[in-house]
């Protein structure tokens, strides 16, 4: 009996994935993103008014000021951003390897994620800054660039240099949910006997 699979094409893209609450999706979309937001945009990226991203934000800004945490949910004008506390950049950049910012380190771990992903792809993701941040990267040698071969866009790959200095092999990149998922899956029984 063959199951049917629900159609989530028109649903959010955040509300196809686990069901995370309000505050933690929109806790993901500021450090994903890694620039300042408007409600409206933060609304529009979760899927919901602008009133609930208001509610979602003060919870989160609440939450974030009564943990003991290196981050914080900055508001400037009326852009709200994930920045880490004042007095922790001397601490950042003596802990990062490379001199990149925390933004293109962002763009680098996506790229990496997702092991292959378009140009046209990340800057959805991560906002027009990313064009910046693969400029720095290429700069740096931390991943490849090809041209599609059929499109305009160009083909992100990581580079011989990011698993020198990372020392992390592309098996290990695999994101938890898909990790999960694969752990879950029986194995079936002619599987079994190879």
């Amino acid at each position: 009996m063959e199951r049917e699979t629900p159609d989530t094409t028109s649903e959010p893209l955040l509300e196809q994935r686990d069901p995370l609450s309000l505050p933690a999706r929109l806790e993901a979309i500021l450090y994903l993103k890694g620039r300042a937001l408007t409600l409206g945009e933060l609304a529009e990226i979760a899927g919901i008014s602008r009133d609930q991203a208001e509610l979602g934000l003060i919870t989160l800004m609440a939450d974030f000021a009564h943990r003991d945490t290196a981050l914080e949910v900055r508001q400037e004008g009326q852009r709200y951003s994930l920045q880490l506390r004042d007095g922790l950049g001397d601490l950042v950049q003596n802990l990062l390897p490379v001199d990149l910012s925390t933004a293109a380190l962002r763009t680098l771990a996506t790229i990496a994620l997702k092991k292959r992903i378009l140009q046209s792809e990340l800057v959805d993701l991560r906002g027009s800054s990313a064009y910046d941040h693969i400029k720095e990267l290429l700069a740096q040698n931390f991943i490849e660039r090809k041209r599609q071969s059929e499109g305009r866009s160009f083909w992100l790959t990581l580079s011989e240099k990011f698993h020198r200095t990372f020392q992390v092999k592309t098996d290990d990149l695999v994101p938890r949910r898909q990790a999960r998922a694969e752990a879950e899956t029986p194995i079936e029984p002619d599987q079994q006997a190879a």
